[in-house]
């Protein structure tokens, strides 16, 4: 079977999209369609995490945001800071919000919603996830709809990843019955048609400092 990583077309080499570094951290605003780390092949070398080393040599990845999706990722500069960044992850003490368009149209609302679904590795179709109560790993995003177009029949959502999960908010969202934009895995075609790329970007992010232990917080604008 073939995947949408089968052709990999990451966008030219720009200057690095740095939002703060310091002595501890590197934030990093990446682009729509470039992988955080690399692929299996030749192909798949070029990456985030390859271009913030050629910069910053010392640079070592912490998490990863998903090829198509683009937005904040923090790097630690040294394995003392990855390990205390690990930490705050693991202990949720990282807070990270994004925001979505989907097909079809919701209430606008401030108060949160949850999705609470177990993931499980589609494997006849892999890359994609799929929702699986007898063997899935539990899976829960926090979501409330800030906008929508009524013109073209879609909404704006914010989305809070409780837990981690690969695709969880694509696949969250298509259980709801309102797929991402552009998802080339999830979406509808009508919701694939309405946008060249994936429709998910990683808006904000507020995490413990690695050496004051103050919490700092960081935005990227929305490219759509």
């Amino acid at each position: 079977m073939h995947s949408p990583d089968d052709h990999y077309n990451p966008p030219a080499q720009t200057e690095l999209p740095v939002v703060y570094v310091d002595d501890a951290m590197l934030v990093l605003n990446k682009p729509a369609g470039l992988l955080t780390v690399p692929g299996r092949g030749e192909a798949k070398q070029d990456c985030l995490s390859k271009r913030a080393q050629d910069a910053y040599p010392e640079a070592l990845i912490v998490h990863r945001l998903d090829r198509d999706t683009s937005g904040l990722v923090v790097m630690a500069r040294g394995i003392v800071a990855q390990r205390a960044i690990n930490l705050s992850f693991e202990k949720r003490l990282v807070d990270k919000r994004y925001e979505a368009v989907v097909i079809g149209l919701l209430p606008i609302s401030d108060s949160w919603q949850e999705i609470d679904l177990p993931l499980l590795v589609d494997w006849p179709n892999r890359p994609k996830r799929t929702v699986n109560y007898a063997e899935g790993q539990q899976a829960l995003t926090r979501w409330r709809c800030i906008g929508v177009d009524t013109a073209r029949g879609c909404s704006r959502v914010e989305l809070e990843p409780v837990t981690g999960r690969t695709h969880q908010l694509r696949v969250h969202m298509q259980a709801l019955g309102h797929p991402m934009l552009g998802d080339t895995l999830y979406a509808t075609p009508e919701a694939l048609a309405l946008s060249d790329r994936l429709q998910l970007h990683a808006r904000t992010l507020s995490i413990p400092h690695p050496v004051s232990g103050q919490v700092v917080e960081f935005s990227a604008p929305v490219p759509f």
